[in-house]
């Protein structure tokens, strides 16, 4: 369907596009440039972030691997003299004070000899509610050896102060064995990195990582310490992106290892058991597949890409070199918007005050509009007038100061004059269906079914032979309009008058698949108005018409005949003279409306009719039942044919 714009509404809509143009155009030019540097600077402040974070990280692994690179050679490690060593305790607790990271240190041997030194209050509360310590204890160590003497392996527990003095010592079965542990098996398998995967630890079921190194000199073992998944969290926490940038971790199987909020979506199902970690596109809000393909292809580092919500974003990728062949990887992925938000945000008051600076104009716009529309709709309601061929009812001459437009009004007022002259001497219909089609009248017809009414006044000439020739034609036009207006309004063109007589026809020119109902229905219409019409007559002394109705339908040619100077509208051929043959025929059986059995076959089930006889009219070979129609159907079929 077309889209059609009022005059004033698109003249506003111009001055609005105008303006909105311009001014958008200038606030678009003036932040490019801006937008670009911020692009640039995003950039570059998001690998600066990137490259610290994983030093960090890097930093923290580093600093653990020293550790236990050291704590593996000392002697006491590796002849496993953990028993009653005092100097090796000094140092396990020295090391976890220079080192907030760790939670504790320990040496599993391959023989299940085991030592562990814990800083207690590094777990958090849960584990001091857990164990239950002397108030004092800072540290718990834990032993599991077999006795000098020889018995079965056995753990000995003590809890130290500060100050390493012993508070308290427990001992019992050894119910740990560090060979049966993920952290132990795993570490001498062939490519086995440094750094395991988070499960949860035995004590108070934490979560965290183990960092390893295996040794083989003196008994053999892993000197091992572990990172709690509470201090990375709050590591990667601290990172501040803006509002929603974040910092994670994640290995090569797409797998994120450490997220500001990774707990969240860990649950603990018991001790050392292993985690399901949650793949990339359940931790992030934002698609990084794209940028991340690109990074492992070989591209740069850093990436702007889109999300499916349109949105822009900045990302960053990096190894982490000493997770070794853990394939840890570090990613920083924050809004580009946030970083020029303030920006932004001049930018939207510019385009704000463009659009109010706009609607303070539409009032002083729309007045213009009003005033040259004016004229326009009144043009237009004429023009529609006219093409619905409303002729009827006063004419307004348009007129404007604006010289196209008083031209067009002029030309407007030419072309209703010419077409309500010309629709009295062509049918109205065709004259709608012209208007409406665009084409023009032309010689030449088509076949088509239609139906034909032939009218006539009984004793016509008798009644106006010797009345005032004026009054007759003012009395049989009154007559004449009365029958016309009922078969317009029923659907029919009125095709021609011939003296005091009517011929009108239906489903021409336009279709009208009814067309026989609503001709019987037209003729009992013009019977009831030609009653009426008579009783005005009557009171003002003058004779009554009485009418007789000729009605059928069958095919003939309709068309435009004549010449290229005055051609008519009409039809022809043997439906046209049949119908034009049962008007008088009236005369002979005492009746007003008689229709051919044509007609009587495609109304039976809406009127009424009574069977007259069966004719052969002249100049037809075949014979022909003539029915009278008598009204509108009641009761059932058997009740109206009776």
């Amino acid at each position: 369907m077309r889209v059609r714009i009022g005059y004033q509404p698109s003249i506003t809509a111009l001055f609005v596009a105008v303006v909105l143009a311009v001014g958008l155009s200038l606030v678009f030019l003036s932040f490019e440039s801006a937008r670009s540097i911020t692009r640039s600077a995003a950039l570059s402040f998001i690998d600066r972030v990137a490259d610290q974070t994983t030093d960090r990280v890097d930093g923290q692994f580093k600093d653990v691997f020293d550790i236990l690179a050291v704590l593996r050679q000392l002697k006491p490690v590796e002849t496993g003299a953990i028993q009653d060593n005092p100097e090796l305790t000094a140092i396990l607790a020295a090391l976890l004070r220079r080192h907030e990271q760790l939670y504790n240190l320990y040496v599993g041997y391959a023989d299940g000899a085991f030592v562990e030194l814990d800083m207690i209050d590094r777990a958090g509360p849960a584990l001091r509610a857990l164990l239950k310590p002397p108030a004092e204890t800072m540290f718990r160590l834990s032993v599991i050896d077999t006795p000098k003497d020889g018995t079965e392996r056995r753990r000995f527990t003590t809890y130290l102060s500060s100050d390493l003095k012993v508070l308290a010592q427990e001992q019992g079965d050894a119910d740990y064995d560090p060979r049966e542990r993920p952290w132990y098996q795993d570490a001498f398998k062939p490519g086995a990195g440094a750094v395991t995967e988070p499960y949860v630890f035995d004590l108070a079921s934490l979560i965290g990582y183990t960092v390893r190194v295996p040794f083989t000199q003196g008994r053999g073992g892993i000197a091992a310490g572990d990172i709690l998944l509470i201090d990375a969290e709050a590591f990667l926490r601290a990172q501040k992106l803006g509002q929603s940038g974040i910092v994670f971790l994640f290995d090569d199987s797409g797998k994120v290892v450490a997220h500001p909020h990774m707990s969240e979506f860990l649950k603990v199902q018991g001790a050392n058991a292993s985690l399901d970690l949650p793949p990339l596109d359940r931790m992030l809000p934002v698609d990084i597949a794209q940028p991340l393909s690109a990074w492992e292809r070989g591209g740069s580092p850093q990436q702007i890409f889109d999300d499916a919500d349109g949105r822009t974003y900045v990302a960053a990728f990096r190894p982490i070199g000493t997770s070794g062949s853990s394939g840890l990887r570090l990613a920083v992925v924050a809004p580009l918007d946030e970083f020029f938000a303030e920006i932004e945000e001049s930018r939207r008051n510019l385009v704000l005050l463009a659009l109010g600076f706009v609607l303070a104009s539409l009032p002083v716009i729309g007045g213009i509009g009003l005033l040259l529309s004016r004229s326009m709709k009144a043009l237009a309601a004429e023009t529609d007038r006219i093409q619905r061929f409303d002729t009827d009812g006063p004419w307004r001459d348009v007129r404007s100061m604006i010289r196209e437009i008083d031209d067009l009004g002029r030309s407007v007022s030419t072309m209703r004059t010419v077409v309500r002259t010309f629709a009295t001497f062509v049918p109205k219909r065709l004259v709608q269906q012209l208007l409406a089609t665009g084409d023009g009248l032309r010689l030449g017809g088509s076949r088509r079914v239609v139906t034909i009414l032939f009218t006539d006044i009984a004793g016509f000439t008798h009644i106006t032979e010797k009345a005032d020739p004026e009054r007759v034609m003012l009395q049989t036009s009154r007559y004449l309009a009365a029958l016309s207006a009922v078969i317009m309004e029923h659907g029919g063109t009125v095709d021609k008058f011939v003296g005091d007589a009517v011929m009108a026809i239906w489903n021409a020119p336009a279709d009208d698949p009814d067309h026989v109902v609503r001709a019987c229905a037209a003729v009992l219409a013009c019977r009831e108005a030609n009653r009426k019409l008579n009783e005005e007559f009557e009171q003002e002394g003058w004779p009554a018409y009485r009418t007789r109705y000729g009605l059928h339908t069958g095919e003939a040619v309709v068309g435009t005949i004549g010449s290229s100077d005055r051609m008519a509208y009409t039809v022809l051929g043997a439906a046209v003279n049949l119908a034009a043959r049962l008007e008088p025929l009236n005369k002979d059986y005492g009746t007003d409306i008689l229709v051919s059995d044509a007609v009587r076959e495609h109304a039976d089930d809406r009127f009424a009719f009574r069977f007259v006889d069966t004719i052969q009219p002249k100049g037809f070979e075949a014979k022909l039942r003539v029915y009278e129609l008598c009204g509108a159907a009641e009761g059932r079929v058997e009740e109206r044919r009776e």
